[in-house]
């Protein structure tokens, strides 16, 4: 009875009902897509950082996790003293420059044949290595992204480069250029942003770590096996603090919706609750019906929220290859459970309200 009861309901006002059903998917769709965003992004970023191969990353002191904001305050020949370091196979210099220009990139300055000693190397899908001052590497999902081929020139830092050769993705960043010329081009000739250094063998990073840091007291240094755990929403100043503003966001536009829906069902169906009580229904069937009516429209609104998610997602892939959302099922549990317990209080007062009705009043309500 009570199911039926419900589903009549639904289907009695089906426009209402579909807009209670979509304010509760926006909801969950947001709480899914902010937080797949930024755990995507970094996610991504680290598991590119932590595939270069390197076994240990040198920073300045008080250096941030995130590469990009780095700068260029080491000199260069820290490399050598580096060198010199037992159990040190090979160490490569790295420029970092952040660009916002036609998107937001970190270009790397690099020397490809440390860098190629530490890293392996790159994959070619097509063209060559750097031969030239002027020559730029680019990873197949920004070539895709920004339409260049190989042979093309793109300007970049107000300076025109030629592209070499198109990589496969994973290693550190999408753009990679010669290192003096980057150096020439950011006024930071002599310097490097991070170091990066194979060990002879994995088991000897933890003393290399700690010789490091007794020759360069004060430099952060940090094991890229661990990078991937570092790169967290908490890591990051404000991030957090965005991502649990944008859910209490949905919360309340379910939460809103969800009260509006139920109160306006409470003063539609006063002469129908008057019915119900004149039956013989007692104040926790009215509770309980319409609760229940308020978390099946929230189980639709959960379902057509996933769905939305994934579609969202595609369409940003479809026009942003290079941006990475990761939906997990541990996010969608958490965003349905956050909109049914919105549900569920947006109707409560509803609910107590159409209880306390008076079966007299309410059969003659017109």
């Amino acid at each position: 009875m009570m199911g039926e009861l419900i589903a009549r309901n639904l289907l009695h006002r089906p426009l209402r009902t579909l807009i209670g059903v979509m304010a509760v998917a926006v909801e969950v769709a947001l709480v899914v897509l902010i937080v797949g965003l930024t755990s995507g992004l970094l996610t991504e970023t680290a598991k590119r950082i932590e595939g270069i191969g390197a076994d240990i990353m040198l920073q300045p002191p008080a250096a941030s996790v995130f590469l990009g904001f780095s700068g260029s305050p080491m000199p260069i020949k820290i490399g050598e003293r580096l060198s010199e370091i037992k159990y040190v196979q090979s160490v490569a210099p790295v420029l970092l420059q952040f660009n916002s220009t036609g998107g937001v990139d970190v270009i790397y300055g690099i020397d490809p044949d440390s860098f190629r000693t530490v890293s392996g190397g790159f994959v070619f899908i097509e063209g060559h290595d750097m031969e030239g001052p002027d020559d730029l590497l680019v990873d197949d999902w920004a070539a895709k992204a920004k339409h260049i081929k190989v042979g093309d020139t793109y300007k970049l830092l107000n300076h025109d480069w030629h592209v070499a050769a198109i990589i496969e993705h994973g290693k550190g960043a999408r753009l990679f250029v010669p290192l003096d010329t980057l150096q020439d081009l950011v006024g930071a000739r002599d310097k490097a942003s991070i170091f990066l250094i194979k060990c002879t063998r994995p088991e000897h990073t933890e003393d290399v770590m700690e010789e490091i840091r007794h020759t360069l007291p004060g430099y952060t240094v940090r094991p890229l096996k661990d990078f991937l755990s570092l790169m967290t929403s908490t890591n990051i100043p404000g991030l957090q603090a965005f991502i649990n503003a944008m859910i209490a966001l949905a919360v309340c536009i379910g939460l809103l919706v969800i009260f509006l829906t139920m109160y306006t069902t409470v003063i539609e169906r006063t002469r129908d609750i008057g019915v119900l009580k004149s039956l013989g229904a007692d104040s926790s069937f009215i509770i309980r019906a319409l609760l229940s009516e308020s978390a099946a429209l929230c189980v639709l609104g959960i379902f057509a929220g996933v769905g939305l998610s994934y579609a969202v997602r595609a369409a940003f892939l479809a026009g942003f290859p290079t941006l990475s959302i990761l939906i997990t099922p541990g996010w969608i549990l958490r965003a349905a459970g956050i909109a049914l317990i919105g549900a569920v209080f947006g109707a409560s007062y509803p609910a107590w309200l159409a209880s306390r009705k008076d079966a007299v009043e309410a059969l003659s309500y017109d």
